[in-house]
């Protein structure tokens, strides 16, 4: 007997199990999964046999035990990253599970090999605690060259990341928090230069005080922007507010030197930036009452907080995360380079200076194709992985974090 399903764009209960490969692409596309692992050497016989498995693995084995380091040449473990979510914070989703995120995983992993070069393994985790997290991470470790963390919600992301940065001697990347700032930094640098400003005469207000929009404000002070206020729900974040997390505390504290207060669009009154990462809508009053040469970064998905319908009309520069617009802000503009130079070099740990390169690698790859619809490259332009993982392994050298 076939289980009953729902159509998802009618919402019309259907039969049989292989239907919805019938009436959505998508379906069709995920049967089986997205990924498999493949050998990279053959056994064709038991010569090959007795050097792929038993008894040649042994000898591998015993060097890598004497000497623990040579794991990273005889092994793929150099080479791999795990994508690690608890299912808490999936895309537009929210918190749907571990199994749910599953597609979301293995898709970040073939675009970490397509874009990359680097081989990555989805893992999804049963458990939402951050000691279990973070202990279960700690104990998968030795198989991995980096841990790529994934659509965990916040605040604990940050506590999570954190530990695991202080416990592992790999690169530790949480991409929704660092992906997201390196490639809106980037675009801003352009935008910027487009405009004949500099980041320090800019003020930028972030509407979403989650793991995107504090590690947005954390980049731009660490790249000199003149001055940044945060938003969340209730409004600006600043000091004077008794309601704050320790997280927001602390970023209330770095941020919003101008002392603004009350909500976000009172915030927006002469701002030079808007950065959406929070969903919802801005009124088009509050777009219109921002600086001459604004720019708009609305980034939320599938909606933009703007349209950019409407960004157009006051703004020089709009951003959207959608690819169906100009200047997309998507993530893998930036971690297939980042964990591909991070690896090339064997760091031990993904720095801000790393962050800082890869965003001024990114920005260059526009060079004098600048213009207002380009600011920020495609992530089908070849040049993009390349010059971010020269970047990347650059700047790990130059921090001392390079083990080769």
């Amino acid at each position: 007997m076939s289980a009953e399903i729902v159509n998802p764009r009618t919402d019309h209960t259907i039969d049989a199990q292989d239907s919805l490969d019938s009436i959505d692409p998508a379906f069709a596309l995920h049967r089986g999964g997205k990924m498999a692992v493949q050998a990279t050497v053959p056994v064709r016989d038991k010569d090959d046999l007795s050097l792929a498995y038993t008894p040649g693995v042994a000898r591998v084995c015993s060097a890598i035990a004497e000497q623990p380091e040579l794991v990273n040449e005889y092994t793929w473990k150099s080479s791999v990253v795990a994508v690690v979510t608890d299912g808490t914070a999936v895309l537009g989703l929210g918190d749907i599970g571990p199994e749910a995120s599953l597609p979301v995983m293995e898709g970040k992993a073939i675009l970490f090999k397509q874009f990359g070069g680097v081989d990555a393994v989805p893992i999804a985790l049963d458990c939402t605690g951050v000691d279990e997290i973070v202990e279960t991470v700690a104990r998968l470790a030795p198989s991995f060259g980096g841990i790529n963390l994934e659509d965990i919600s916040a605040p604990r992301c940050f506590e999570i990341e954190n530990r695991l940065r202080e416990r592992l001697d790999i690169p530790v990347f949480h991409d929704d928090q660092h992906g997201t700032a390196i490639v809106t930094l980037a675009a801003m640098r352009n935008a910027a230069r487009l405009t004949g400003r500099t980041l320090g005469q800019l003020r930028a207000v972030i509407s979403g005080a989650g793991a995107a929009g504090i590690a947005i404000a954390k980049m731009l002070l660490e790249a000199g922007i003149g001055d940044v206020a945060v938003a969340d729900r209730k409004g600006v974040v600043s000091s004077d507010r008794t309601d704050l997390t320790p997280v927001k505390a602390e970023i209330a504290a770095m941020t919003n030197k101008a002392g603004i207060s009350g909500s976000l669009e009172e915030a927006l009154a002469g701002a030079d930036v808007f950065i959406g990462v929070s969903g919802g809508t801005v009124a088009e009053r509050a777009v219109a009452s921002m600086a001459e040469n604004a720019f708009v970064f609305a980034m939320a998905n599938p909606d933009p907080e703007v349209h950019p319908e409407v960004a157009h009309k006051y703004a020089a520069v709009v951003a959207t995360g959608r690819s169906d617009f100009p200047n997309q802000i998507n993530n893998v503009l930036a971690f297939p380079g980042i964990f591909a130079g991070a690896l090339q070099v064997r760091a031990s740990r993904i720095t801000e200076g790393m962050k800082l390169a890869a965003a001024e690698a990114l920005a260059a790859v526009v060079g004098d194709d600048l213009a207002a619809d380009y600011v920020i490259p495609s992530p089908f332009d070849e040049r993009v992985a390349p010059a971010v993982t020269a970047a990347v392994a650059a700047a790990a050298r130059a921090e001392g974090v390079a083990r080769i």
